[in-house]
Parts: C-alpha cells; sequence; structure tokens
C-alpha cells in the first residue's frame, strides 16, 4: 500500500460497512494462522450475532443471489477475524486465494456466480486489479448446516508484534 492509499477500514467506513464480531472456532483449530507474508484463515461461515444468516442447499431452496449474499456476509467475518489477529486491515496487502465450498443439489452448476458474492467484496476492498486466484466447488454437507463456506490467503505486510496467547485445550 502506497502512503497515499487509503486504508482496508477507511474504505469500509466510505461503503458503509461495519464488520460483524469475528467469528470463533467450532473446534481444536485457530481461526488464523500467520506465517512469513502469508495469513491463512480457517473456513469462515456466513453467520450474523451468532446464528447461520442462511442455511439450506444451492438449487435447492437457496436462490444464486441468496448463495451471494451468504458469500458476501462470510467474507466479512473473515475480515473481521483477520483484523482480530493483526489488529488492523492495514496490514493486508492483497487476497492471494478464495476457496468456496458450496452445498448444493446434484445437478447446480452457478458456484462461480455464488462465489462472486466473496470475490465482488474483496475486489471492492483491495481494487480488482489486485486479483485473486479461486477454487469453488460443490460438497454435500457442512458444519452446523451452512450452505457454503470461506476460506482465504492473504499476503500481509509486515510482522505481528505481539505474540497471542495460547487458547486452553481440554487434553490431559
Amino acid at each position: 500500500m502506497t502512503a497515499n492509499a487509503i486504508t482496508p477500514e477507511a474504505l469500509l467506513a466510505e461503503l458503509g460497512i461495519t464488520l460483524p464480531a469475528p467469528p470463533t472456532p467450532l473446534g481444536a483449530y485457530v481461526e488464523c494462522s500467520e506465517t512469513g507474508n502469508l495469513l491463512f484463515l480457517s473456513g469462515i461461515l456466513p453467520m450474523t450475532d451468532g446464528k447461520l444468516a442462511f442455511s439450506g442447499r444451492l438449487g435447492q431452496n437457496l436462490s444464486v443471489k441468496e448463495g451471494q449474499e451468504a458469500a458476501r456476509v462470510a467474507s466479512l467475518r473473515v475480515l473481521a477475524a483477520a483484523k482480530k489477529h493483526l489488529g488492523t486491515l492495514g496490514r493486508l496487502k492483497k487476497l492471494v486465494k478464495l476457496t468456496v465450498q458450496l452445498v448444493t443439489i446434484e445437478d447446480f452448476a452457478e458456484h462461480a456466480a455464488v462465489a462472486d458474492g466473496a470475490s465482488n467484496l474483496f475486489a471492492q476492498i483491495f481494487g480488482p486489479e489486485a486479483g485473486h486466484v479461486r477454487v469453488v466447488y460443490g460438497v454435500q454437507s457442512l458444519p452446523i448446516g451452512a450452505p457454503l463456506i470461506v476460506e482465504t490467503i492473504f499476503e500481509i505486510a509486515g510482522r505481528r508484534l505481539v505474540r497471542q496467547p495460547r487458547p486452553a485445550t481440554n487434553t490431559p
């Protein structure tokens, strides 16, 4: 980012977008893992206020438009998780890879259109010229009945200065 570049937080504010609360793991893993200049984020579900914002199966009881909105909701939670981990979205240089898994009916074929709900949000924030690679595929089911999950890899600037405490585990 250049000195004159607008920060992701400022751009979100300009767009009238407020980040939701960051997600918490549903199991024995962490939401973010930073190594070198990459930040990996676990699969993030489309949740609002602790509940699924959308549920169902694309092509059955969810439309492509609803799927796009679910992908957008999950992507905003991706940004919230990244901000919590990094302290600021200003360290995000670009989205490198986006993976979207969709729960679909067998003959559903509009995977790319649904994933555009996530891709378009990231393009708004990082610019369409930044680009990202993407994998989209259909699956039989996802955790807690979610219709989709968004997983990302970002390129980041600088290094984290404060080490986060490890979460407590219940293993002996």
